[in-house]
């Protein structure tokens, strides 16, 4: 995470989403150079040494935007593997070349009549293919859109709407 923590180096007089952001899109950056990456970090059962300096700078980011260190850990949990740049899935789809087509389509309309939203959704959204985070809907626009929500309700905690 060394190369992730450099290339997002702060910048003089940005804001503290816009660090992390950096931060974090540099993460994704350097996840996207390595796909075998984010199962190797996955498959830790603790923060790798190497990370802990990466999560400092995360922290010192939030607490000189003005959190407490009570919030800025909630907001550490709420990133989750984001911070690193991947996002952690728990179910995988079959991979594109073990897919038959024919029985593909036909399992979503079997889906249709039992899921209708659930069909729908999945119908409507496209993904990746070439994306080798490993996560099924773990697209750039996916992965950006979790982290204006998660910044969005930061700033609400920050400016004392406390969530629950």
């Amino acid at each position: 995470m060394a190369a992730a923590g450099h290339a997002g180096a702060d910048t003089a007089g940005d804001d503290w989403p816009t660090r992390l952001r950096r931060r974090f899109l540099a993460a994704r950056t350097v996840m996207l150079r390595h796909p075998w990456a984010p199962a190797l970090v996955s498959s830790r059962p603790g923060v790798p040494s190497s990370v802990y300096g990466y999560y400092e700078g995360i922290l010192a980011t939030l607490v000189e935007g003005g959190f407490s260190y009570r919030i800025a850990h909630r907001a550490l949990h709420a990133f989750g593997s984001l911070a690193l740049g991947f996002a952690q899935e728990i179910f995988q789809p079959a991979a594109g070349d073990e897919v038959d087509a024919d029985a593909a389509e036909a399992q979503l309309a079997a889906l249709a009549e039992q899921l209708p939203h659930l069909a729908a959704m999945v119908a409507a959204e496209t993904h990746d293919a070439a994306d080798p985070t490993l996560g099924w809907c773990d697209s750039q626009t996916e992965f950006e859109f979790t982290l204006d929500l998660l910044f969005d309700g930061l700033e609400r905690a920050r400016s004392g709407v406390t969530p629950r």
